[in-house]
């Protein structure tokens, strides 16, 4: 049986421990010592996980080997083909296209949350630490000389430490901004992680053995699921479950769970902790939300449709969130390879971008039938990009979100429906899909107004007509030459 106490403005979800008559309580105590009641209880409970998580800590670590990575897909890319532009070729006739399988679009969970609210005991004036989280400044509560010291790595000193770092106020104050922090600045939980390795770089001025140990006590805290490594030279790592199979980065299959090792890994095999901590959870690479990141502006750049002149923007782009995207691991949902296109599609655009780059878009579509409206964007994607492929730009396949494709001076096929599909949802508010078929994916939009003829997928009542952003000056309704859809994958979006 459980409890709701409205504290602080939260509302708060309270196990039956003894609160039988608090309520009955507050009226005698009044609601600063009932405040304070609670808070004790939480952090008692808090105390005693950790205590008991540090008595595991103190068991042998058992050791592991790393398994291969799974290598992102190679695939032959199919060229981009450039369509006769040609006004009096005949419409297509509505076609029906087959496909070999639905991709259901991946669904956000809500972040992992404490064990119990973080609300720290009040305690002296505490120096505030400055530190840069991808050119934004951020500050926390620490002083540096609270910063600990290992006198070992093996597990009565990893457990000793645990337990000091539970106890002692400083690090409650330093966990309670990193959560704060999180709130704030909307950091989803890729986010997160980096910006926790951007504090104890901060604290420890780069990475050691007490970093670490400090980050893995910090995430674990947080409500992630972790476990501290150790290799034979005595180096601690912290391992991190992960929703999402991440590609090219090795991993250890603990206890049924996937991890992964953040930052540099060791070069042979590892000891592991296998304690779990209460209520833990695996972190998820969706980005329901952008990072709040201060803005660094990037020479203007300039794209035009070909075809409609008035599809014209110039904008900047901001340095900073383009250098956060840099560090994102690609990844797939269960053993879907092809689940990662909606993870990048489904991820809102930069503000900055929106108020830059929609208003010039939407004047020049305004008064357009949702047929030419969504001509033009296709066009706009086609010609007001340069086509390039990954390998010859990257050494290997990369995926852009969409503000990516704007920055970049290429994109592939990829990028491109990623970007056309945001933009046809966020300025139609038309429902969009993706198509893909070995080496090339493609779009497809569900109009509501009017019949729109040419090649089209149906699923259930819906109908999206094909869009192909890399087919160069194709209208709506025409499929890629080339494009066999006895093999396509439809990955739904939001």
């Amino acid at each position: 049986m459980k409890k709701l106490l409205i504290l602080m403005g939260v509302v708060l979800c309270l196990p039956a421990r003894g609160y039988a008559q608090d309520f009955d309580d507050f009226d005698d105590m009044g609601f600063e010592e009932f405040r304070k009641a609670i808070h004790k209880d939480f952090e008692s409970f808090r105390r005693k996980c950790n205590k008991e998580y540090a008595e595991f800590l103190k068991n042998p670590w058992k050791a592991f080997k790393e398994k291969k990575p799974v290598p992102k897909p190679k695939e032959e890319p199919v060229p981009p083909v450039v369509c006769p532009d040609d006004d009096t070729a005949p419409t297509p006739k509505p076609e029906p296209l087959p496909y070999d399988e639905v991709v259901p679009a991946p669904k956000p969970a809500p972040q992992p949350q404490p064990v119990e609210p973080i609300e720290e005991e009040p305690t002296p004036v505490t120096p505030r630490m400055s530190l840069s989280f991808f050119g934004t400044d951020m500050q926390v509560r620490f002083d540096r000389a609270e910063a600990f010291q290992l006198g070992g790595t093996d597990e009565p000193a990893i457990a000793s430490m645990w337990n000091r770092l539970s106890e002692k106020p400083a690090y409650s104050a330093l966990l309670a901004d990193c959560l704060k922090l999180r709130d704030d600045r909307h950091l989803s939980d890729w986010p997160y992680i980096e910006m926790l390795h951007s504090v104890v770089k901060s604290i420890y001025g780069g990475d050691c053995n007490e970093s670490t140990l400090l980050m893995a006590f910090l995430y674990c805290q947080s409500g992630y699921r972790m476990r501290l490594a150790r290799d034979e030279g005595g180096r601690l790592y912290m391992c991190y479950a992960s929703r999402h199979h991440i590609y090219d980065a090795s991993y250890y299959d603990i206890d049924g769970e996937t991890y992964f090792i953040y930052g540099p890994l060791p070069t042979g095999g590892v000891y592991i902790s296998q304690v779990a901590f209460p209520r833990e959870q695996s972190l998820s690479l969706l980005l329901p939300e952008l990072p709040d990141l201060s803005m660094s502006a990037t020479p203007s750049r300039t794209r035009q449709s070909s075809r409609y002149p008035d599809m014209k923007v110039t904008f900047s782009s901001n340095k900073n969130l383009m250098d956060f995207y840099s560090t994102y691991p690609t990844s797939m949902i269960g053993e879907n390879m092809v689940s990662r296109w909606a993870m990048y599609a489904n991820t809102p655009m930069d503000e900055n971008i929106r108020k830059q780059v929609y208003p010039d878009l939407q004047a020049a579509v305004n008064g357009c039938g949702q047929l030419e409206a969504v001509n033009k964007l296709l066009n706009f994607v086609q010609t007001g990009f340069e086509y390039e492929y990954d390998d010859k730009v990257w050494g290997g396949d990369r995926a852009f979100f969409a503000e990516e494709s704007l920055y970049y001076p290429y994109c592939d096929c990829e990028d491109r429906s990623i970007l056309f599909s945001k933009l046809v949802r966020d300025l139609l508010g038309l429902r969009c899909i993706l198509v893909f078929y070995p080496g090339h994916l493609a779009a497809a939009v569900e109009f509501t107004q009017g019949e729109v003829r040419g090649d089209y997928i149906q699923l259930g009542n819906s109908r999206f007509t094909i869009a192909d952003p890399t087919f160069i000056n194709a209208p709506v309704g025409r499929t890629m030459t080339g494009m066999d859809n006895r093999t396509a994958k439809v990955i739904l979006l939001e």
